[in-house]
């Protein structure tokens, strides 16, 4: 740790209290922020699918924050993640702590973007993984950054990013002494918590720190360890995040931890089963779109403010439906192009739901969704299904607009 630089990010004035104005109330009858439909914002984050492990992009505007990346394996699948996204750089890269289902595909994605500043939980971790990861930083010459409770990260100024922990005296455990950071766009927070559990829940409480945010990444893949009830009383969150790998070794997310959740009333997207989850905001309210579940806008506004609403295009239409070939085709004969973020494409029973990205299809253009892996382009999309998707002896594809009324079907 010693050969790396200390450069320090801007200290916030005060380390004891994190500010946080909800400019709106909410409802009446649940103390939740509304419910609604489709919106859009400066602030998009992206919870991308790694797996068993964690990688978040956070863009605003023309700024991007990338938190961990995930296992050594999903470097490439990050790195093809924001090549799709446009990214050019990373102004901040957060390694939240030394585990490699964090940060093993971060030397992937340091060596093929310019990063501005590498923030690092700092605490030791003698594994091969880790220590090559900062061996390549220096080596790049990447402002470096430990991060401490009470720091702010400057990335636009009008985006407030705080940390909360690790604190100056760490816990002792790697996870504890994750990087938590809460973001804040107007009257909308953002909590990522890294794999945060008990002991660094209760030292952000016992130190009056303000957990309270409409979108929480669920702390340590849902371990029964983490988010105990008084936290997520704390936190009280609209929409919780949970990244974890179907299948996994650990039992993630743990039954008790998922209760927890569900007893705040909180809207759960898991990426074992819905995918890449984008969560933007423009500041009052919040548009979701993940596999598996409607796209839906949490309101942290007034109950009389009217919900944008989309309506579908009746131009959009299934036009193909190839099952041996596991492709699906989308045709737009509108005069205008269509926004289809947040769609769905459903086979028969709704076993498999694949969600559109964010994605416009132009006037009389078309697209082709595959069910394997691919990088997208404007005519073909992959939904990274390792297995078929449609049955050869027959199905039902449904087209769904973003509220989840139906456009299309075809039957083959």
């Amino acid at each position: 740790m010693s050969s790396i630089p200390g450069y320090l990010i801007t200290i916030a004035l005060c380390a004891c209290t994190v500010a946080c104005i909800i400019t709106a109330g909410c409802s009446a009858s649940t103390g939740q922020p509304e419910i609604g439909s489709g919106l859009s914002g400066d602030l998009v984050v992206h919870f991308i699918d790694v797996g068993q492990g964690d990688s978040i992009l956070v863009e605003f505007r023309d700024k991007t924050m990338l938190i961990d990346a995930g296992e050594r394996g999903m470097g490439e699948r990050v790195v093809a993640y924001l090549e799709e996204r446009n990214v050019e750089r990373l102004d901040v890269v957060v390694a939240t702590h030394a585990h490699s289902d964090h940060i093993g595909g971060l030397s992937e994605v340091v060596s093929a973007y310019p990063v501005g500043r590498f923030v690092d939980a700092a605490q030791p971790h003698p594994t091969a993984t880790y220590e090559n990861l900062l061996a390549l930083v220096e080596e790049l010459g990447i402002p470096y950054t430990a991060a401490e409770r009470g720091q702010t990260i400057a990335l636009d100024p009008d985006l407030e990013i705080l940390v909360l922990n690790p604190t100056p005296q760490p816990l002792g455990d790697i996870n504890e002494d994750s990087v938590v950071l809460k973001v804040t766009y107007g009257g909308i927070s953002y909590l990522f918590t890294g794999d945060a559990g008990n002991p660094a829940e209760e030292s952000m409480a016992e130190a009056g720190l303000d957990l309270d945010a409409d979108v929480l990444k669920v702390g340590h893949h849902a371990s029964r360890y983490a988010s105990s009830a008084e936290f997520l009383a704390a936190v009280s969150p609209a929409i919780s995040v949970i990244p974890v790998g179907d299948g996994n070794d650990y039992g993630h997310p743990h039954e008790e931890a998922v209760e927890r959740l569900e007893a705040t009333g909180s809207r759960i997207y898991r990426t074992d089963r819905d995918g890449t989850v984008i969560i933007a905001t423009d500041g009052q309210a919040l548009a979701v779109t993940a596999g598996g579940a409607p796209s839906a806008t949490v309101t942290a506004g007034a109950t009389t403010a009217t919900p944008t609403t989309t309506v579908p295009s009746s131009g959009v239409s299934i036009t193909g439906l190839d099952l041996q070939n596991e492709e699906i085709t989308i045709a737009n004969t509108e005069a205008t192009a269509a926004n289809l973020t947040g769609w769905t494409v459903t086979d028969e029973g709704t076993r498999n739901t694949y969600t559109f990205p964010v994605f416009t299809l132009d006037s009389g253009a078309d697209v082709t969704v595959h069910s394997g892996t691919g990088n997208d382009t404007a005519t073909d999309l992959y939904w990274g299904r390792g297995t078929p998707v449609w049955n050869n002896d027959g199905d039902l594809a449904t087209l769904a607009d973003a509220n989840g009324t139906v456009v299309s079907t075809l039957e083959r």
